[in-house]
C-alpha cells in the first residue's frame, strides 16, 4: 500500500470550500431575516396608558394616573378625574394649569400615604369655562413639590360611554 504525504501549505480538500460557502450563506440569509427585528423598537417596550386618560410622567413627588376631562354637550365646563398618588411622607400639592392662553389654575392637596381619585373618592374637579369640546385634548400643566413640573395633552371625553355619563358636569 502507498500512501501520499501532502506537505503543509498543499491544497484544500475541495468540500471545505463548499462547507465555508454554506456557512457564510447560511449567516447572511440569517441576518437578513432577522436584521430588522434586532434594529427596529420593540412595540412592547413603549410606555402607554392603557385607559381612557393618560399617565402624567415627571410632574414631582406626586404620581397621576388616568387623567381625562369629561365635557358636557357645549364643551364649555368639564369635570377633571383622575387618581392622584402620594407615597412620601408629606402631604403634598398639585398644582394644575388648565389651557394655554388665560389658564385656569386649580390645586389638590393629597395627604401622606394616600391616593385621592378624583371622580371616585372624592368629587370630581370641576373647570368652569374651559371650552374644551368632546374628542379634543386639552394642554394641562402638573407641578408638585419642588419639580419643575410638566405639560401634557389630557383628552376630552363626553358622557357617550355608560360609565362615564355620571361624570358629564
Amino acid at each position: 500500500m502507498i500512501s501520499i504525504h501532502r506537505p503543509a501549505g498543499s491544497a484544500l480538500n475541495p468540500r471545505k470550500p463548499r462547507l465555508i460557502a454554506s456557512l457564510a450563506l447560511g449567516a447572511v440569509v440569517l441576518l437578513g431575516t432577522t436584521g430588522c427585528a434586532m434594529l427596529s423598537t420593540q412595540a412592547t417596550t413603549l410606555p402607554y396608558s392603557p385607559a381612557d386618560g393618560v399617565n402624567v410622567p415627571d410632574s414631582g413627588p406626586l404620581e397621576v394616573r388616568n387623567a381625562l376631562l369629561v365635557t358636557n354637550e357645549e364643551g364649555e365646563d368639564a369635570n377633571f378625574l383622575a387618581a392622584i398618588i402620594n407615597s412620601s411622607d408629606e402631604t403634598q400639592t398639585l398644582h394644575l394649569e388648565f389651557g394655554e392662553e388665560n389658564p385656569i389654575e386649580e390645586t389638590v392637596r393629597v395627604p401622606a400615604h394616600t391616593t385621592v381619585s378624583l371622580g371616585v373618592t372624592e368629587d370630581a374637579l370641576l373647570i368652569e369655562g374651559i371650552d374644551a369640546p368632546a374628542g379634543s385634548d386639552v394642554l394641562v400643566y402638573f407641578q408638585s413639590g419642588d419639580a419643575e413640573g410638566v405639560q401634557v395633552a389630557v383628552p376630552v371625553l363626553d358622557g357617550a360611554l355608560d360609565y362615564l355619563a355620571p361624570f358629564v358636569p
